[in-house]
C-alpha cells in the first residue's frame, strides 16, 4: 500500500498557504472531473471506516456510476476492526485492505480521518450537506458482566485487551499485569480463543507479527502459564470456529487441559449437528478425550503452558486478594442446560467454585454506542433500529454493520449485511424514495464548517505516509510493521 499516489485527474497539489482540505477541488471541479455543485450528483457520507463502511462504500460505487462518498473516521488511520481487532498472527486476513484500499483510491469515493463525527460534526449537519448518511462506526463499548468486583485491577474487557496488543492509541496506557500463573477468559467466540493463544503463544513467533512493540515486551516478561476459556453453556453451543480451535490444538509449547465430564453425552449429539458443528465439536472431543499419538503425547510431556476449555460456568464474583488491591480469583456458578443444539438455555444449578486466578478477561461481546441524540438507538439491544439498513422513522439515514445487526459473525458476515444497506440505499435512489433531484454541498461545505473549528481531517494519500513509516519501523526490526501508537505520532507524521 506504501508508496502509492493518488493520480486522479483534477487533483490540486497542494501548495504553501492552501488548505490541505480545500486543496482538494480546483476551479470548481473535484476530483472525479465533475462540477462539483452539479445537480442530481447522490453524495453519500458513510460515519466509520471499518470493514462495514469500506464495504458499503464499495457496493454504492459499483452499483450506480454517478454516487459520490466520503468516508468519515476519527482516527487518523482507517480500516477499524482489520488493524485493531484481528490478531496480529492472522495476517492473512488483513489482506482485505487491498481492496479497501482500491475503494479509498478511486475518483468518486474520499477518506477523511481525524474527523470525530457527534463531537467536530453533527450527524445532522452531514444530512443537510450529503443525500444520504450511512452509520457504520462498529461497537466501541464494552458488554459489562454484571458481576461484583469486575473492576478490580486485573479484570479487562477483550477489547480492550486487543486494543492494547493491537495498538489502539486509547488502549496504549492499559499495561496489563500478566505476573499471575493462571488467566482466565470469559466468553468461547474467536475473539476469546484470540486472547487466549496471544497470551500462550511463544514470543520467538509474535515477534515476527506486527504486534506493538511494548505488548511483546510484556509478552515476553509474561508469568502466565495456564488459560482457562470459560462458556456458560457447553461444547455443542461453543461459538469459536474450528480454525482457531485447530490453532489453540497446535500452538507450540502448550497440552490441553479439559475436564471429561464437561463431554457426557456430547458423541451421541453428534449425528444430529450440522456438518461445521459436527466437526468443530470431533476436535474437541478427540483432544479432550482420546487418547493422543506419540508425537502429540511427547508435545504435551513437553509442554510448560495449558489451555483449556471450561463449560456450563457464568461469572458471579470476582474475588480480591487479602488487601482488595487485586484480583486473586473468580466465582463460577454452575450451570446446567435446559434444551438442546443452538437454542439451549443455562440454567443455574445453586452449586458455585472458585478458581485461583490474577487476570481475568471478558470477551462476552462488544457493545455499540449513541452517537448523536438525533438517532435513534435501541440501549437494550445496543443497535440502531432499522430494516435492511434503513433506519427507522430517519430519511435518508441508514447503518450497516455491527452498529446495524449487534456484534456477530466475521468480516464475510460484515461485507454480507455492508451490501444489503448498500443495496436498500441505491433501491431508495432509484424508486424515488431518497430525494437526490436537490443539490448538495457534500465536503464543501463540511471542510469549510470543520476549517472554522480548528479540525483538520486526514486523506488517504496522509494515510499512506503512516502506512509507509510503519512498514519502514517494522522492517528495521523483522517485522510486517511497527505501529504508530498515538494520535499525535500518526498526525505528525501524516503533515510531513
Amino acid at each position: 500500500m506504501s508508496g502509492h499516489k493518488l493520480l486522479f485527474s483534477g487533483w490540486k497539489l497542494w501548495t504553501s498557504g492552501t488548505s490541505r482540505w480545500t486543496g482538494r477541488l480546483h476551479d470548481g471541479v473535484n476530483r472525479s472531473g465533475k462540477a462539483s455543485f452539479s445537480s442530481c450528483i447522490p453524495k453519500v457520507c458513510i460515519v466509520g471506516s471499518g470493514p462495514a463502511g469500506f464495504y458499503t462504500a464499495q457496493h454504492l460505487i459499483k452499483a450506480r456510476q454517478d454516487v459520490e462518498v466520503d468516508i468519515y473516521e476519527r482516527l487518523p488511520v482507517p480500516f477499524g476492526l482489520v488493524r485493531f481487532g484481528v490478531a496480529p498472527d492472522h495476517p492473512e486476513v488483513k489482506n482485505v485492505i487491498n481492496t479497501f484500499t482500491q475503494t479509498a483510491k478511486h475518483p468518486r469515493c474520499n477518506f477523511y480521518g481525524n474527523v470525530n463525527v457527534g463531537k467536530d460534526v453533527s450527524i445532522e449537519e452531514l444530512q443537510q450537506a450529503y443525500h444520504a448518511v450511512v452509520l457504520s462506526y462498529g461497537a466501541e463499548g464494552n458488554r459489562r458482566m454484571g458481576v461484583p468486583g469486575e473492576d478490580l485491577p486485573g479484570v479487562y474487557s477483550a477489547k480492550d485487551f486487543v486494543g492494547w496488543y493491537n495498538g489502539l492509541p486509547s488502549c496504549r496506557e492499559l499495561s496489563p499485569d500478566l505476573s499471575c500463573e493462571t488467566a482466565v477468559v470469559l466468553g468461547q467466540g474467536n475473539v476469546a480463543l484470540d486472547v487466549a493463544r496471544i497470551l500462550l503463544c511463544p514470543v520467538d513467533i509474535l515477534k515476527k507479527t506486527d504486534i506493538t512493540q511494548p505488548a511483546l515486551e510484556a509478552l515476553a516478561e509474561s508469568r502466565v502459564r495456564r488459560v482457562l476459556i470459560v462458556g456458560r453453556r457447553g461444547p455443542v453451543q461453543v461459538a469459536c470456529t474450528i480454525k482457531e480451535l485447530r490453532e489453540m490444538v497446535k500452538l507450540p509449547d502448550t497440552r490441553p487441559e479439559m475436564v471429561a465430564s464437561d463431554f457426557e453425552g456430547v458423541t451421541e449429539a453428534l449425528k444430529d449437528l450440522p456438518r461445521p458443528r459436527k466437526r468443530l465439536t470431533e476436535l474437541m472431543l478427540k483432544t479432550a478425550l482420546e487418547i493422543p499419538g506419540e508425537k502429540e503425547q511427547e508435545k504435551r510431556n513437553k509442554a510448560s503452558r495449558s489451555w483449556g476449555f471450561r463449560f456450563f460456568r457464568s461469572p458471579v464474583e470476582i474475588l480480591a486478594d487479602p488487601d482488595h488491591l487485586k484480583t486473586a480469583g473468580i466465582r463460577l456458578a454452575v450451570n446446567r442446560l435446559e434444551g438442546s443444539g443452538d437454542s439451549a438455555r443455562a440454567v443455574l444449578t445453586g452449586e458455585v467454585e472458585d478458581v485461583t486466578c490474577g487476570l481475568v478477561i471478558s470477551s462476552i461481546g462488544y457493545k455499540s454506542l449513541p452517537i448523536d441524540s438525533s438517532v435513534p438507538f435501541d440501549s437494550s439491544r445496543a443497535i440502531v433500529p432499522n430494516s435492511m439498513g434503513r433506519v427507522q422513522q430517519a430519511a435518508g439515514l441508514y447503518c450497516s454493520g455491527w452498529l446495524k445487526t449487534g456484534p456477530t459473525g466475521v468480516i464475510a458476515t460484515t461485507m454480507n449485511n455492508s451490501f444489503d444497506t448498500a443495496r436498500s440505499l441505491v433501491e431508495d435512489m432509484d424508486s424515488g424514495a431518497l430525494v437526490i433531484s436537490a443539490e448538495k454541498s457534500g465536503s464543501e461545505s463540511i471542510g469549510t464548517l470543520l476549517d472554522n473549528r480548528g479540525v483538520k481531517p486526514v486523506l488517504f494519500s496522509d494515510w499512506e505516509k503512516i502506512d509507509s513509516q510503519e512498514m519502514k519501523r517494522g522492517e528495521a526490526i523483522g517485522k510486517p510493521r511497527e505501529k504508530l501508537l498515538t494520535v499525535e505520532e500518526m498526525l505528525k507524521e501524516a503533515r510531513k
